[in-house]
């Protein structure tokens, strides 16, 4: 049986990608935070899937990935998805000590531990897909918090990559344009949402990187709507 865990499963991206790993022979351990999203997607992938565990822990604290990684057990993953993230849109002088630490503790902490812990555990062939943005390669005005983040996880991952690749452990990054998800309700402003991508444009893209030959690596996925990034 193969071992996948996603962080931020909930709703979103994590959804749509837990959706598209479906198998007889898969567990799906999915995080989250919200209890009831969560129990939504454990509906929705169930019945398609060996096992479904649901891990209940916030991200933003050290103590809380501590508690994810003793729950997920010493029995190696296969695959590791990091797609947990938050997002504060505001002027960088606006941005409080606690939202950055919780961008920090979200979008580049939590990642960092749980490759550190799992990636020397998992056998030749497994995978690491980071979810990241095209905010990890460009700024955006009133999106400083979100984009050093980004960036920060897009220089680690590839140092990462480049460490596991004699072990046979492909780490993917997916570099999405705008994403029609629930973030967006959180966030001030009018988005053009019926421009943006889809979660699972975004899903379908993590599944076939996946499903290529375990020497064939699709390293670096970028994705736009022919609409504009935004």
């Amino acid at each position: 049986m193969k071992r996948y865990l996603i962080t931020g499963a909930s709703r979103g991206i994590g959804r749509a990608i837990a959706e598209e790993l479906t198998a007889s022979d898969v567990e799906l351990l999915l995080h989250g935070r919200d209890t009831v999203a969560l129990a939504q997607t454990r509906k929705a992938v169930e019945p398609q899937c060996a096992r479904v565990s649901l891990l209940i822990h916030d991200l933003a604290t050290a103590h809380g990935v501590s508690d994810l990684i003793a729950e997920v057990g010493k029995e190696p993953i296969d695959l590791l998805v990091n797609n947990a993230g938050v997002a504060v849109a505001k002027p960088f002088t606006e941005i409080t000590p606690i939202e950055w630490e919780q961008t920090v503790g979200v979008n580049i902490t939590a990642p960092f531990m749980l490759m550190q812990h799992f990636a020397p555990r998992m056998p030749p062939g497994s995978s690491v897909v980071n979810v990241l943005s095209i905010a990890a390669k460009s700024g955006f005005a009133n999106w400083s918090a979100y984009c050093m983040s980004k960036f920060a996880l897009e220089g680690f991952s590839q140092s990462v990559r480049e460490e596991l690749r004699d072990r046979k452990i492909r780490v993917i990054n997916i570099y999405p344009a705008a994403t029609d998800t629930d973030i967006w309700d959180h966030i001030e402003g009018k988005w053009p949402r019926h421009k943006m991508i889809s979660p699972k444009d975004v899903a379908s893209a993590v599944a076939y990187a996946l499903s290529r030959p375990a020497d064939v690596a699709l390293e670096n996925i970028t994705l736009s709507s022919l609409a504009g990034n935004l």
